[in-house]
């Protein structure tokens, strides 16, 4: 089930986009394959067919004319690759990102960094949540990424479970921010999709006890509105967050945890602190202000930059 915007009414019905809705404005808050869910301006809610690869995506600000629908420009647009390659939308409309992290599973060594940039790039503010800190190895886990990314990024740490955490981010979602909650399958995003809204009522799965991955139990992204204000749109999990062109430049300026760099510049602008002389992230490296293995898995990620970007230049030129 998928709330309504406007809480003080949850008796409206679904109506048949042939009706009287045409011309109408509203809201992507599922997208089902062959057909979108659209909630209304007006509070009714339709079901639109769609091509399977029309383009659209959860978030998206649409008209509905004749049973078709008119996109509205995107404010902004969250993308990632996955690991054959193909890109997929995440959301449309955004303005913040939830980075969702939890002891088991562990996240995977520079899953929080990309989606971090992707972020940015994507003029979304990023933050991230740590789930799963009633257990022993939560609190370890939240420790690290607060030393991690202090100053960087907001770091909420939490328990879905038992509620203990949650009043933070309610208070930041509920300054009426839309945003998505991005992670590998298994970290808990339904389950606290559940306890900031319970009327909600997403399915939530358990680990598999071989391997402690998680199991699919989002098949389809929804958009919901939070009682205390704010929406957002639960994700399917994924188990990686590949960056979707993102120029080395870009990279250096995006990546979480160089940001004293701003008060000590590099000698080049367009520095790509691999060995550039009078680099400044070389030498707060050197300095141990800046810790050998940050340094080590941006120099990871900026090779995969690098060679997208090499890529993609290469396949205009051929064009």
């Amino acid at each position: 089930m998928i709330i309504n915007r406007n809480k003080t009414d949850h008796s409206r019905k679904k109506t048949d986009s042939s009706c009287s809705i045409q011309g109408s404005e509203g809201v992507i808050v599922a997208h089902r394959g062959v057909a979108v869910e659209v909630l209304l301006h007006a509070g009714e809610r339709s079901m639109v067919r769609v091509k399977r690869r029309s383009g659209h995506v959860v978030g998206d600000d649409v008209v509905v004319k004749e049973a078709v629908l008119e996109r509205l420009p995107r404010r902004t647009e969250l993308r990632r690759r996955d690991v054959m390659g193909g890109i997929h939308l995440v959301g449309a409309n955004l303005d913040v990102l939830g980075i969702v992290v939890a002891p088991v599973p562990m996240p995977t060594v520079g899953f929080v960094d990309r989606a971090i940039v992707a972020a940015r790039a994507a003029n979304l503010t990023p933050f991230v949540v740590v789930n799963k800190s009633d257990l022993d190895s939560g609190l370890g886990l939240a420790a690290s990424l607060l030393d991690t990314y202090a100053g960087a990024v907001s770091v909420y740490h939490l328990s879905a479970a038992t509620g203990n955490g949650l009043d933070c981010l309610r208070k930041f979602l509920g300054e009426g921010h839309r945003g998505a909650f991005v992670g590998l399958t298994g970290v808990g995003k339904s389950s606290l999709l559940n306890a900031l809204c319970p009327e909600i009522d997403l399915r939530v799965g358990a680990l598999n006890d071989y391997n402690d991955k998680g199991c699919h139990t989002t098949t389809v992204s929804t958009l919901h509105s939070l009682p205390g204000g704010g929406e957002l749109i639960d994700t399917p999990g994924f188990q990686d967050f590949g960056l979707v062109d993102i120029v080395p430049q870009d990279f250096a300026a995006y990546f979480p945890g160089f940001e004293k760099i701003k008060v000590v510049t590099c000698r080049f602008r367009d520095c790509r602190h691999r060995t550039e002389p009078g680099c400044a992230v070389i030498g707060l490296v050197a300095k141990g202000l800046i810790s050998a293995e940050r340094y080590a898995t941006y120099l990871e990620i900026l090779s995969e930059v690098e060679a997208s970007d090499k890529e993609n230049r290469q396949r205009g030129w051929n064009n």
